[in-house]
């Protein structure tokens, strides 16, 4: 893995993306979604199709955080520059804040919502962390405190009438 920011980078998924992504299809298999989204990014796209669902629905909304100048940088690259840059905090020159990344957020969770019924979603971490903390109603810069790695399956929900995630980062399925 190269830790490098990738959003308007359409990179396709890679040959171990490809063998987690089918992983995900037994794991998927059984429940009836009410919606099945996915990023635009090919990545998101080719996972839901390997997963068994060729027929997801693009959802803009969904896009990767935007990057902007840090597009294809890593962290420590971006550091070597400005030494107390946070993502979550400062966002990306060039690209987005976390408030347009939440603002996105809040449009998908208010669609989920309204769906009747479960949704899956295709995504990539970033913007599926702010997800999480905007359905939960906390700020998108919570999402930094939500680590999320590769084709790993959460689930959103709740509780007593309350938000609450159910599962998170769950990679069992993977082996």
């Amino acid at each position: 893995m190269s830790r490098q920011h990738t959003s308007a980078t359409d990179l396709e998924l890679t040959a171990r993306g490809e063998e987690q992504a089918l992983a995900l299809a037994p794991a998927l298999a059984g429940p009836a979604f009410a919606l099945v989204l996915t990023s635009p990014l090919k990545r998101a796209r080719r996972t839901a199709e390997l997963a068994g669902f060729s027929g997801a629905e693009v959802d803009e909304d969904l896009f990767e955080y935007r990057y902007g100048d840090y597009e294809g940088l890593t962290t420590v690259e971006i550091r070597q520059e400005r030494p107390d840059w946070d993502l979550w905090r400062d966002g990306c020159p060039g690209g987005e804040t976390t408030a347009e990344v939440a603002a996105r957020a809040d449009r998908f969770v208010a669609r989920v919502r309204g769906a009747g019924g479960p949704v899956l979603a295709f995504s990539s971490g970033h913007i599926s962390r702010v997800l999480g903390a905007r359905f939960l109603g906390l700020p998108g810069e919570a999402g930094g405190m939500l680590i999320l790695g590769t084709a790993s399956l959460s689930v959103l929900g709740s509780e007593h009438g309350h938000p609450a995630i159910s599962r998170w980062n769950d990679r069992s399925h993977l082996g």
